[in-house]
């Protein structure tokens, strides 16, 4: 087992002002262990400019999470995009962590998790434990 994990940062991001796209990967980036990289979308940032670069756009968010090893869903402003990346992500058999997806969320959200939490910072916490936990089983 490698030492680094990668986690894909999922939410929305068309239409979302900059903290809204920002804000949660930033915090992400520092609250993950040193054992995780990220990949973030945003490094990309194609606001205004989504339909002359569509197919770029998902060609290099599918490549993302095809290399990641989780991928960490913001649900609280789902997207067109989002759904479509987690739908993506399972069919690749990646796990899916989920949070703030509210006390009701869709089935669609239920069934393409494997985890979900209310918050950002609960999702980190069992993120960060997970590894933890199979680090110490690693043969």
């Amino acid at each position: 087992m490698t030492d680094t994990k990668t986690v894909y940062l999922c939410g929305g991001i068309n239409k979302l002002s900059d903290a809204e796209c920002k804000d949660w990967r930033e915090e992400t980036k520092l609250l993950l262990g040193p054992e995780f990289e990220t990949l973030d979308p945003m490094r990309r940032d194609y606001r205004g400019r989504e339909g002359d670069f569509s197919a770029e756009i998902v060609r290099h968010d599918q490549t993302d999470i095809a290399m990641s090893d989780i991928i960490l869903v913001r649900a609280e402003k789902p997207s067109w995009g989002t759904a479509m990346e987690m739908v993506y992500a399972k069919l690749l058999g990646k796990f899916v962590v989920v949070f703030g997806a509210g006390d009701k969320p869709s089935p669609w959200i239920v069934f393409h998790s494997n985890k979900m939490f209310p918050n950002l910072n609960e999702a980190i916490s069992w993120i960060n434990a997970y590894l933890a936990h199979a680090k110490k089983f690693a043969v």
